[in-house]
C-alpha cells in the first residue's frame, strides 16, 4: 500500500510519525512518501522535502516562501498522476495542504485529513472545500467531529493523537531527581516552537517571572526551549535583562512535570499541561492589527484547546498586543501562594484529563485508513 503524507508543523511531524508506525505495524508493506520532518523520516517515511522547516506564520513570512510552496505542490501533483498513491494523508497546515487536497482530488486520489484544520475557529466557509476534496476527516476533538459532520463532511472520530505520545512518554528520572533536590517553587516557561512565537512572547514571560520573583524570592524558573536556536535567543534576552533562568532543550516533558505552575504560549502543548494537571497561564502576543483581526474572525469563547474541551476557562487566557506581565504574574502568584486555589485548579484538570485524554488515536486512524483506502481503491 502506498500513502502520501504532508505535515508542515513540528506537532504534525510528531503525529505523522506515530501514525506511520501504527500503519507499519499492521501492514509492513506500507510505503510512505511525501513532505514532513525528522520524526516522520525516522519512522520510515521516504520524504522528498523537509516541510517542517517552512513552519511559518505571518503574511510576509508566508509570501517569502510562496515559490517553494508552488514548486512542492507541482511536485506532489506529478507524483499523484504518475505514482498513484492509494491515499493522501494531510496533517493540519491548511494553507499548503488545502492546495494538495485540491490537486489529489483532481487526480482521483482519496484524501484524508488527520488532525484537521480548526475551521470551527475561523474561516468556517472552507468546510465546503473539505467536503468536496476529502474522502474522510479523522477528527481529533469531540466537538470538532460534531461540527464537521453537521456540515456534511464524512468524519471518523479517532481522538487526539497527542494523547498517544503522552501515554508513552518516558521522563528522565536522573534529571527529575537532580532538579527536585533543589529548593524553591518551580515555574515553567514555554515560549513556543516557532521563531516568531519566541521573539514575540519571551520578553513578556520574563517580565512576569521577574514580578513573581519579587514576591516569591524562593521561586526558580525553567525554560523549555524547542531547539538550540531558541535556547540562544532566550539566554540572550535573559542576560540582557539580568534575570537568571535555567534554559533546557529537549526537556519540555520534564519541565512541565517539575513545575508548580507554568506560563505557556497557546498551542497543542496545552494538552500536555492538562495531561500533567499543571495550572497554567496561556499567553499569545501579536501585533495590534493581528489582534484586531483575530477578535473579529474567531467566533469562539476561548482560544485554548483545553478550555474549549472543558467549555470553561481552566487555563487563564491572555491574548494581547501589549505587555500584560502584571496579569500573568498575578495568576502564577495566586497558585503559588494559595495551596487551596492551586489544588482546586489541579482537580479540575484531572477531571478533564480523565474524561478526554484517551490514547489510541493513531491505532484507530491506521485501522480506518487501511480499510477505507483499500475499499475505495477496489470500488474504483
Amino acid at each position: 500500500m502506498k500513502l502520501f503524507f504532508s505535515a508542515g508543523e513540528p506537532s504534525g511531524d510528531l503525529h505523522g510519525a506515530n501514525l506511520i508506525r501504527a500503519l507499519s505495524s499492521r501492514n509492513p508493506n506500507t510505503h510512505i512518501t511525501g513532505f514532513g520532518g525528522p520524526k516522520m523520516s525516522a519512522a520510515g517515511a521516504d520524504l522528498s522535502f523537509p516541510l517542517t522547516e517552512l513552519s511559518v506564520m505571518g503574511i510576509r513570512r508566508v509570501l517569502r516562501h510562496i515559490p517553494t510552496f508552488f514548486r512542492l505542490a507541482g511536485e506532489a501533483e506529478r507524483l499523484f498522476r504518475v505514482d498513484r498513491p492509494d491515499g493522501v494523508v494531510l496533517i493540519d497546515y491548511p494553507g499548503f495542504n488545502f492546495e494538495l487536497a485540491k490537486r489529489a482530488h483532481a487526480a482521483k486520489i482519496p484524501v484524508y485529513y488527520f488532525v484537521p484544520p480548526q475551521l470551527w475557529a475561523w474561516r468556517r466557509g472552507r468546510a465546503r472545500q473539505v467536503r468536496k476534496w476529502c474522502a474522510g476527516v479523522l477528527s481529533a476533538l469531540p466537538f470538532e467531529d460534531d461540527w464537521y459532520r453537521s456540515r456534511g463532511v464524512r468524519t471518523h472520530y479517532v481522538g487526539h493523537p497527542y494523547f498517544d505520545e503522552l501515554a508513552n512518554q518516558k521522563l528522565d528520572p536522573e534529571f527529575l531527581a537532580e532538579e527536585r533536590a533543589k529548593s524553591g517553587a518551580v515555574v515553567g516557561l514555554l515560549p513556543g516552537s516557532r521563531n516568531q512565537e519566541v521573539a514575540a512572547n519571551f520578553s513578556m514571560m520574563l517580565a512576569a517571572a521577574r514580578k513573581v520573583k519579587a514576591t516569591r524570592p524562593d521561586a526558580r524558573f525553567m525554560v523549555a526551549a524547542f531547539n538550540d536556536r531558541h535556547a540562544a535567543v532566550v539566554r540572550e534576552v535573559a542576560t540582557s535583562q539580568g534575570f537568571p533562568v535555567a534554559v533546557h532543550v529537549g526537556r519540555t516533558p520534564e519541565i512541565i512535570e517539575l513545575s508548580d505552575a507554568c506560563i505557556a504560549v497557546s498551542g497543542s502543548v496545552s494538552l500536555e499541561l492538562m495531561f500533567r494537571a499543571k495550572p497554567t497561564v496561556v499567553v499569545y502576543r501579536m501585533s495590534p492589527l493581528s489582534l484586531w483581526l483575530a477578535r473579529r474572525l474567531v467566533k469562539l469563547p476561548y482560544f485554548t484547546l483545553v478550555n474549549l474541551l472543558a467549555n470553561a476557562e481552566l487555563f487563564p487566557e491572555i491574548a494581547t498586543a501589549r505587555d500584560e506581565s502584571d496579569r500573568i504574574a498575578g495568576h502564577v502568584l495566586g497558585w503559588l501562594n494559595d495551596y487551596g486555589h492551586r489544588e482546586a485548579a489541579v482537580a479540575e484538570l484531572v477531571a478533564l484529563r480523565n474524561r478526554v485524554a484517551v490514547p489510541g488515536a493513531c491505532d484507530r486512524a491506521a485501522d480506518f485508513l487501511l480499510g477505507d483506502a483499500v475499499s475505495l481503491r477496489h470500488a474504483a
